[in-house]
């Protein structure tokens, strides 16, 4: 399913659901940030999805990274909650989501990292300094700041 981002976009259409999801930020031992590149949106991201009923925000973080990049995760802590009105997602059966999304900061377990063929098509480990020559998506750029900049508290936005 295509998808299109609006973001403060005056002619945006309305939101219609509210679906929590979620982002993982990645890092390696060398530092580096775990990144796909989106198959609905072409854009580079963080992985991550919608939770499922029946599972913790948590495990649908751990979920969506083993489903997007073959890795098993272990969860360190939060980046932050994003939960911005001025961010839909317009999907082609006529869902417009508002953007409510929790991030949290982790580490890989065990795996090694591939593209799932139906959402990512690319899955790349990349220097802090080389994230700025991305195509990222205003919203996830933001998330991914924060996730590199390493503050001590989440950032509730």
């Amino acid at each position: 399913m295509s998808r299109m981002d609006y973001y403060h976009d005056p002619d945006a259409p309305k939101a219609n659901s509210l679906v929590p999801s979620t982002t993982a930020a990645i890092r390696d031992d060398a530092g580096r940030l775990l990144l796909i590149h989106k198959i609905d949106n072409d854009y580079w991201a963080l992985p991550g999805g919608a939770m499922e009923i029946g599972e913790s925000i948590a495990d649908a973080a751990a979920r969506e990274v083993a489903e997007e990049t073959g890795l098993t995760v272990e969860l360190t802590g939060v980046v932050g909650i994003y939960t911005d009105p001025g961010h839909v997602m317009a999907y082609d059966d006529g869902e417009v989501r508002q953007e409510f999304s929790v991030c949290f900061h982790g580490r890989v377990l065990s795996g090694e990292p591939r593209e799932d063929g139906s959402e990512t098509k690319e899955v790349r480990w990349v220097e802090p300094a080389d994230v700025d020559d991305l195509s990222i998506h205003p919203s996830m750029r933001r998330r991914i700041d924060d996730a590199l900049i390493g503050r001590a508290e989440p950032q509730i936005v």
